[in-house]
């Protein structure tokens, strides 16, 4: 089992190393934010133990970073902070376990040889419809290379459409599954949304892919949108 360790407390690096190297391990180690990005992602490893308090930027930053790269590999986080929002942070993060400082290395390596068992991560399936993605994993959106800022209502609508392009979705179908028991059906609020919505992944980009079928409702092109001269 290969392990990379990110740690930029010269003693602790050590001895995570040693206790590691003594139980069978392959370790390398990155003293900093910046080379456990690059090791990360130039070599396969079976787990990675990223400290969270780290020289550049913070353990989770690095977590989320190689998430985004596509990097998968199982993630347990060290921190001598052991609140309920470093944990969640840390798990928001990308990260599969947690471990506060001070532990026993028995522990340690117990959770590592159960993120060895679960094995890395499955990608996460991107929704699209031409240069329109939406990563649910993460919750952005990107038209193109430009992310799109969406709004917890705009990014479920949008996550709906895409999971059927080329479709018509009736308004009650959006209700049904976009808003809450209480939600006002016969209200305007859906076509609404719809409207900012079809701003920010269209209008922006001078494109029409979010369609409105009239008497029916909406319907996102599964070719992404064609130029907006066109429609």
């Amino acid at each position: 089992m290969r392990v990379l360790v990110v740690e930029d407390e010269p003693k602790m690096a050590r001895l995570l190393s040693r206790g590691l190297t003594e139980e069978g391990y392959g370790v390398d180690v990155a003293a900093d934010s910046h080379g456990g990005f690059t090791a990360a992602q130039s070599a396969d490893y079976d787990a990675l133990v990223l400290d969270v308090m780290l020289p550049a930027y913070p353990g989770f930053e690095l977590c989320r970073r190689l998430r985004e790269r596509g990097v998968l590999t199982p993630v347990l986080m060290l921190t001598a902070r052991d609140g309920v929002g470093d944990r969640v942070k840390g798990l928001d993060s990308g990260a599969d376990d947690y471990l506060a400082k001070p532990f026993h290395f028995e522990e340690l390596l117990a959770r590592l040889r159960a993120l060895a068992r679960r094995g890395p991560l499955v990608a996460p399936t991107v929704l699209a419809a031409g240069d329109l993605r939406l990563d649910p994993e993460a919750r952005r959106c990107w038209r193109g290379n430009d992310e799109i800022a969406l709004t917890a209502k705009e990014y479920a609508l949008l996550e709906f459409f895409l999971e059927r392009p080329g479709r018509v979705l009736t308004r009650q179908m959006l209700v049904e599954n976009c808003w809450d028991v209480a939600f006002e059906a016969n209200s305007n609020v859906v076509d609404v949304h719809v409207r900012a919505l079809r701003g920010k992944i269209d209008r922006r980009f001078g494109v029409f892919s979010l369609e409105t079928v009239r008497g029916a409702g909406y319907r996102l092109r599964a070719d992404g949108g064609r130029a907006e001269a066109q429609r």
